[in-house]
């Protein structure tokens, strides 16, 4: 079911952000750390290039902890000849196209998903009993929540390259789910360059490029498959369609390890003549991905990293940074093993926990996977907690601001006001992660019933 007025919708929203771009004034969300990170922030962009355009490396300063591609892409608009205050109308003017840009390609990966999973019901002859409780236009809801979405209204006008990051993670997922291994190898090396965690997203894009878009497990087809061998009516042509369900691949993903080595040298290539006599790869190495991993930076965030890494003692400082940074290693592979036939869930997933475990968190993380759950509106629907988990993220997007307010402006609360509202967005992140696990797994097995049914 396709949603009426969707283009008046999406238009909307773009011209919202114009407005509010163009109209607004100086929100000063910029100095939000709900928004701008140390490495998302641009006016540690700006700095960066006015070290790099004074024959300095953009890293010297202690300031700049980004790839040398957006300072030549994005740093000639933050410069003081573009005007000061027109600098920050020209980036985010491009923002509000990058937005746009994933929130169409967010539309046409729930297309080719819910293509797919017509064609997985009607192979099962589920088609009528499924679509009748739930059928909605999965890519418009997505791309639509994904432009509406006030986390990413925020981010967009912010002054922060979240959105970029978002751009190159969407571009990655949809020519995987296309399988197009040029266009996901070029996601997958810029995004993983840009802030490093989404590299473990190898694995969902493996299963992408190898099994096709989700469909329900095996297990439901060779069910089928049984149950219609006993009845005697198995044809050759069903026989070989269900057959096609679960094959896996290997063309494409040799394919796209060969254009992920072409793209990682090329963007070396170019980072080494962007820092050509002002810096060199290894230390950009060490103040981008070295920066990630040490969380050196304990100016306060979203997150939970950099009130306990104030806390903690040195000598167990390197102790609790393995144990944090593998956290997120530890999950992979056993989500990978109980949803490998939902690898764009899956994708899903890691995106969600990497935006609540990572060391420098910000609201276009949330934004990110936020617009993908609704690509699964269908499979979800009858997930538990929605009203507590809508109006928890509320709640934390008010009360973080105020907190926030009352510990550096008016000096009446503490650090942890501000981090008890970190804690409850880490909390609640954890519940819909679990519930929408949950909720994917009872859908399998619905299915599962319904096919012995």
């Amino acid at each position: 079911m396709a949603i009426r007025h969707y283009w008046s919708m999406a238009v909307a929203a773009v011209g919202f952000r114009l407005v509010l771009v163009l109209f607004g004034g100086d929100l000063h969300l910029a100095s939000r750390p709900e928004v701008s990170t140390p490495l998302t922030s641009l006016r540690r962009l700006a700095e960066g290039y006015w070290l790099k355009q004074a024959s300095m490396s953009p890293y010297s300063g202690l300031m700049y902890h980004g790839s040398p591609l957006l300072l030549s892409v994005l740093g000639p608009l933050t410069s003081k000849r573009s005007g000061g205050h027109h600098s920050h109308i020209y980036c985010s003017l491009v923002f509000v196209a990058v937005d746009f840009i994933a929130a169409m390609l967010i539309r046409s990966t729930g297309r080719s998903l819910q293509m797919a999973r017509n064609r997985s019901l009607k192979s099962l002859d589920l088609t009528k009993s499924v679509n009748n409780s739930v059928n909605v236009s999965t890519g418009d809801t997505a791309s639509l929540i994904y432009l509406w979405n006030p986390w990413t209204i925020i981010t967009c006008v912010g002054s922060c390259t979240s959105p970029i990051e978002n751009l190159m993670v969407v571009i990655m997922l949809h020519g995987a789910c296309s399988r197009l291994a040029p266009l996901a190898a070029f996601g997958y090396v810029m995004a993983t360059h840009l802030s490093l965690y989404p590299a473990i997203l190898i694995l969902p894009v493996a299963l992408l490029l190898g099994y096709g878009p989700d469909t329900p497990p095996t297990k439901v087809f060779l069910q089928k498959g049984l149950s219609a061998s006993k009845i005697d009516m198995l044809d050759n042509g069903k026989g070989t369609n269900q057959k096609g369900f679960g094959q896996f691949s290997w063309k494409p993903i040799l394919h796209f390890i060969l254009w992920v080595f072409i793209w990682s040298c090329y963007v070396l290539l170019l980072n080494s003549i962007i820092l050509n006599k002002v810096g060199g790869l290894q230390e950009m190495f060490e103040k981008t991905y070295g920066f990630i991993l040490t969380v050196k930076d304990l100016s306060p965030n979203i997150g939970v990293l950099w009130y306990f890494f104030a806390e903690v003692f040195d000598f167990f400082r390197s102790f609790f940074l393995i144990v944090f940074n593998m956290n997120i290693i530890f999950m992979v592979l056993p989500l990978a093993i109980r949803l490998k036939h939902r690898p764009f869930f899956l994708a899903f997933v890691y995106t969600a926990i990497v935006a609540m475990l990572k060391s420098y968190p910000s609201a276009g993380d949330s934004a990110l996977y936020l617009g993908l759950l609704g690509l699964f509106a269908n499979e979800l629907a009858e997930m538990q907690f929605t009203f507590f988990l809508f109006f928890g993220y509320i709640g934390v997007s008010l009360l973080s601001p105020v907190m926030h307010n009352l510990w550096i402006w008016r000096g009446t609360g503490n650090a942890n006001f501000y981090f008890a509202t970190g804690l409850a967005y880490t909390c609640l992140q954890t519940v819909l992660v679990v519930e929408t696990v949950s909720s994917m797994i009872k859908h399998d097995r619905k299915l599962r019933l319904l096919t012995k049914a």
